[in-house]
């Protein structure tokens, strides 16, 4: 007699839950006597180098709803364009900047706030200049892959149109999408992830 074979239902789908704020942003989630304060709480401090800045950014779904559940990691040069990275062979980073950051969305408003500097410009692998950018990580419910975009700056109209990012997007209409506007010494930035407003991702 042959054996019955018992074939298994697939498992339904999980996206990407709230353990993401519970793991990286434990302060935040009232889990304290982990860290002091949330790693890339803080990027600057008294002795940072460079124009101090803020950035807020908010995101936004397809049916144009701020997300109020998410994380974004930024990645920057200092205001020398150089990485504090050891992987920095140009010179050395400013030792009082991170060049790092990482947020949760404010729960009532979905804003994400920032306080950093203006960033350098730095060498493309060719050696032209790109303008000045900060570099993105999102993740929230439902993005089980986190998403990878850039910002650059309203104020750098030169730098801007000679950066070899954005001229090689396909559909320049689009580069609007990582351009944020200054107001005072704010930088407001709005993610879109669908829609007609879509921001542009870098696969990376």
């Amino acid at each position: 007699m042959m054996q019955q074979l018992r074939r298994l239902k697939e498992t339904a789908s999980q996206t990407a839950g709230p353990y993401v704020h519970i793991g990286l942003t434990p302060n935040l989630c009232e889990i304290s006597g982990v860290y002091p304060e949330d790693l890339g709480a803080r990027m600057v401090n008294e002795k940072t180098r460079g124009e101090r800045i803020t950035v807020k950014m908010r995101i936004f779904d397809g049916a144009g709803a701020v997300i109020k559940d998410a994380l974004i990691e930024i990645w920057q040069a200092d205001s020398d364009g150089l990485y504090n990275t050891p992987a920095e062979t140009r010179g050395t980073a400013d030792p009082n900047f991170t060049g790092w950051g990482r947020q949760a969305s404010d729960m009532e408003t979905g804003v994400f706030t920032f306080e950093t500097i203006r960033p350098g410009r730095v060498p493309f692998p060719d050696g032209r200049l790109q303008a000045p950018h900060l570099t993105l990580w999102i993740v929230a419910r439902g993005i089980n892959l986190g998403l990878h975009t850039r910002m650059y700056f309203s104020d750098e109209e030169t730098a801007n149109a000679q950066d070899p990012v954005l001229s090689r997007l396909e559909h320049q209409d689009r580069a609007a999408t990582l351009i944020a506007p200054r107001e005072g010494d704010t930088y407001h930035f709005d993610i879109h992830l669908q829609g007609e407003k879509e921001t542009v991702f870098f696969d990376v």
